[in-house]
């Protein structure tokens, strides 16, 4: 367990995956973050890499070859991050491929997480280099949890998600057996900035936004307010989720999307994959700032 602190939050992280599992208030002791029960979703924050989302049949095809990809890639499940940069108040994990990775994943790169917390907020920049002589095809993401409701007797019911903008985007409907997109859509929105929570309204998995004007959403309380946003400036997919009755929810930054039920299963024309030539860089960055009236 890795830690960052200052005098407004307590973060830690796990080993594997990199995975971000506390956002705690060090006045309150307030937690922030879904704490992974495993009767109900296991996880706290995985990092999503080199895809977002279910393949088709679990595969993809580069340069003619089948290979096996699980949901959401392999990243958040793996344990050879070495730690580059450990501060009070930063800290960056690196993963580089191997040979046991080209077995599902044919490309040389290397994959850098920093998390930096300053005051309020938690920034979380992903890197990515390609070491290969050829280019590399990937998407990337987040997938934080936030309790929700974050105090006692308070109802789901009692929260909405504000987005900074006007939004008319409808959510596109995943086919629940196979976890690919589908044509057909939803409306979603109120008042067209908001989404109320709801205990059934993941019933069918998970909204996924391809055209949100806004780059930044707002977890509200009724009454109280704001509790929490994610800024995803360099993100143009979002993903927002829950498992139906659960006491949380995922706004979740997408560099990708999960496969079409229409796909032809090629890597290199996969939905937002990033085309990265040789010896390049690709970065983005999302945050989490927690409002400060919670924080006391």
């Amino acid at each position: 367990m890795y830690s960052l602190k200052n005098e407004s939050l307590h973060i830690n992280i796990k080993h594997k995956g990199a995975e971000l599992c506390n956002i705690t208030s060090v006045k309150s002791n307030l937690e922030f973050l879904w704490q992974a029960d495993p009767k109900v979703w296991g996880s706290h924050a995985p990092n999503l890499f080199p895809i977002i989302g279910a393949l088709k049949d679990d595969t993809y095809y580069y340069d003619s070859k089948a290979y096996k990809m699980p949901k959401h890639g392999f990243l958040r499940h793996h344990e050879d991050f070495e730690v580059m940069v450990q501060s009070k108040d930063k800290i960056a994990f690196r993963l580089i491929s191997n040979n046991k990775l080209s077995a599902i994943y044919p490309f040389d790169f290397e994959f850098l997480l920093t998390y930096t917390l300053i005051d309020n907020v938690l920034h979380l920049h992903h890197s990515v280099k390609n070491t290969d002589k050829k280019t590399i095809y990937f998407s990337l993401g987040g997938h934080p949890a936030f309790n929700c409701p974050l105090y006692d007797g308070e109802l789901y019911t009692d929260y909405f998600l504000d987005f900074e903008k006007l939004e008319n985007s409808k959510s596109y409907i995943l086919d629940m057996p196979t976890g690919l997109v589908t044509k057909k859509t939803k409306a979603v929105f109120t008042e067209g900035h908001k989404i109320q929570l709801r205990p059934h309204l993941f019933n069918e998995d998970a909204l996924i936004f391809r055209d949100i004007k806004s780059r930044a959403v707002t977890l509200k309380h009724k009454e109280k307010g704001g509790i929490l946003s994610v800024r995803f400036d360099d993100f143009p997919y979002l993903g927002i989720w829950a498992k139906p009755n659960a006491p949380y929810v995922c706004i979740e930054p997408w560099l990708g999307i999960a496969d079409s039920e229409s796909t032809n299963q090629q890597l290199i024309n996969k939905e937002g994959i990033i085309v990265l030539q040789p010896n390049s860089d690709f970065n983005a960055t999302y945050s989490i700032e927690i409002d400060k009236a919670h924080l006391v």
